[in-house]
């Protein structure tokens, strides 16, 4: 069975730009913070990172970590910054458990390109909701991946749910 072709033009810059030297490639993580957090997807900003959904989900409410710090590694930055990083995890987690009722939850940070980083010098935590059977057909034999939720509707929803409770 052939591959199905989702065309997505709009990563075209974003793909073209890993041809370019990293000192003249655009970070799309320094650059998400000067977005408005609705356009950019920004559930919430903190004082040295921010959290944001993934614009291309391994699974509705894939969320990022993000330190505002362009660096590569974790052994880079400074013990506040990790400190808001595991704490923004924590929350995150907290969130979706609520929001999307998970049945289980993937926590992950991928250092460089070896290691599956798509975005290799610029270091972020995934935090991905996983539901049993989540891995269906579609990926494994139809090559696609079948998301039911849009990212408008779970930006609205994991938003919401991280302003209403302020205790953790």
């Amino acid at each position: 069975m052939e591959p199905q072709i989702i065309w997505s033009p709009w990563r075209s810059e974003y793909i073209k730009s890993f041809t370019k030297p990293h000192r003249e490639r655009i970070c799309l993580f320094c650059t998400l913070p000067k977005k408005e957090d609705k356009e950019g997807y920004i559930i919430y900003r903190g004082k040295r990172a921010y959290v944001v959904l993934n614009a291309f989900p391994y699974n509705s409410g894939h969320l990022m970590i993000v330190p505002y710090r362009h660096v590569s590694s974790l052994e880079y930055l400074d013990d506040d910054e990790l400190f808001e990083l595991v704490k923004l995890v924590k929350k995150s987690i907290a969130v979706l458990k609520e929001a999307l009722k998970p049945d289980g939850i993937n926590v992950g940070v991928n250092i460089g390109r070896a290691a599956g980083a798509g975005i290799e010098f610029h270091v972020h935590i995934h935090v991905v909701p996983r539901w049993a059977g989540d891995a269906n057909f579609m990926p494994i034999i139809g090559n696609a991946k079948s998301l039911p939720v849009t990212l408008d509707e779970t930006y609205r929803l994991l938003r919401t749910f991280w302003y209403k409770n302020k205790g953790l």
